[in-house]
């Protein structure tokens, strides 16, 4: 019988490897380690993680020299940390449990971060040791001083520390001089904090990220066409609020009329954009994209046609009337068409995946950690076959897939 392996096991939560070095994890096996090692530490000779995975291929050839049965293992988490970090290096620990049933771990860190995975870990494996891997010339103070500054150079921790309490203060400082009181600050805070709980901030940063800007490409005609529609819609809705107060109308339902009157001139502008990337896609024969911008695209047209009719339903001070059932009519009606769009994009969707041929491409998320590699496409079901480092194969659906290049790119939260 085959004794069970000790683990030599190394952390990167914020997944250093793949942000820096386009390294997918999880690492396994000495050679996979070493390639990772070098490469992250080429890419950033100061990352600490490069040092963590090198002590952990030493204790690797120390152990393995002593003729115990050993493997060494680097699971990756997430930039954001958190949440969806320690979910990843969970389902990774997962994988390699299964596979290898070692019997124990030694565990291997570059400092506090990681530390905080060590009772998920615990949770499915006996760990008989622990080392923190620090660079020798690094006094305490220096450790703490460098790593403070490090750390604030990451546009991550640099939004936290620094860009949060900036516009907390700004925000305060004008409401203050405006004689507003503190009042309107946390209504915007509450609203904010509101919409990261639902998520909806992550959306809409998606999305955002996807509007990217280039001469060299059609979509900046788009972009210049979006940019006058918004001023227009501006204007309009300038005029719309002046005209509002003239007449001595209540605050609620000034802002019902401008939002309605803004709403369709908005929903151009995005249009024209999502035009130009739709153009874009097709000349560089990125297909599966323009499925992305028709949800977008569908999305936008729906919550501009439910503002509007909602604006309606509020002012309701000039034809076409709106009452309140034709409003939960126009809602209901929404929700039937975008069930229907949504079938006919996600059935364009599978013909796409069937005509690029995907099968061999390798399959990562969104935040480099690799998932395992297409073996094939079922379109009855409208999944793909994923076959994971372990030769086993499991479907993951065709409308989890983020884009479609060198390799195939899966929303992390599928």
């Amino acid at each position: 019988m085959k004794n069970r392996p000790l683990l030599v096991l190394c952390i990167d939560r914020d997944n250093d490897l793949y942000e820096k070095a386009k390294v997918t994890g999880p690492l396994i096996g000495r050679d996979k380690n070493l390639q990772g090692a070098l490469a992250l530490s080429l890419a950033d000779p100061e990352d600490s993680d490069s040092n963590a995975i090198y002590y952990a291929i030493k204790t690797y050839d120390k152990l393995a020299k002593e003729g115990e049965s050993v493997e060494v293992v680097t699971l990756t988490g997430d930039k954001s940390l958190g949440y969806t970090a320690d979910r990843n290096i969970s389902n990774q620990l997962d994988r390699v449990v299964r596979e290898f049933a070692p019997s124990s771990c030694i565990f291997v860190s570059d400092g506090a971060s990681d530390e905080e995975i060590l009772p998920i870990i615990k949770s499915r494996i006996k760990v008989d040791s622990t080392k923190i891997v620090v660079i020798k010339q690094a006094k305490e103070l220096e450790k703490t001083y460098f790593v403070l500054l490090e750390k604030l150079r990451d546009p991550y921790f640099a939004r936290m520390f620094i860009g949060i309490p900036a516009v907390l203060i700004l925000m305060l400082s004008l409401s203050s001089y405006l004689g507003w009181g503190w009042q309107p600050v946390g209504i915007i805070i509450g609203i904010v904090l509101l919409l990261h709980i639902l998520r909806i901030d992550t959306i809409v940063g998606e999305v955002v990220g996807d509007l990217t800007f280039s001469y060299e490409k059609t979509s900046w005609i788009g972009y210049i066409g979006a940019f006058a529609m918004f001023c227009i819609a501006l204007f309009v809705g300038y005029q719309t609020v002046t005209q509002d107060i003239s007449l001595g109308i209540g605050p609620d339902k000034i802002v019902a009329a401008f939002a309605g009157s803004t709403a369709w001139i908005v929903f151009l502008g995005l249009m024209m954009i999502l035009l130009g990337k739709s153009i874009d896609a097709s000349a560089e024969n990125r297909k599966y994209e323009i499925s992305r911008y028709m949800f977008y695209s569908l999305v936008a047209g729906i919550l501009t046609f439910l503002i509007i009719v909602g604006s309606r339903w509020v002012v309701n001070m000039s034809a076409p009337y709106v009452d309140f059932p034709t409003f939960l009519i126009a809602i209901a009606l929404s929700i039937v068409a975008a069930h229907a769009a949504t079938s006919g994009i996600n059935y364009y969707r599978k013909r796409i995946i069937l005509e690029m041929k995907i099968e061999g491409k390798e399959a990562i998320s969104e935040h480099g950690t690799y998932i395992g590699r297409v073996v094939g496409v079922d379109v009855k079901k409208g999944n793909l076959i994923i076959q994971n480092l372990f030769d086993k194969r499991y479907a993951i659906a065709i409308s989890s897939i983020h884009s479609v290049g060198d390799n195939v790119v899966m929303k992390s939260d599928e």
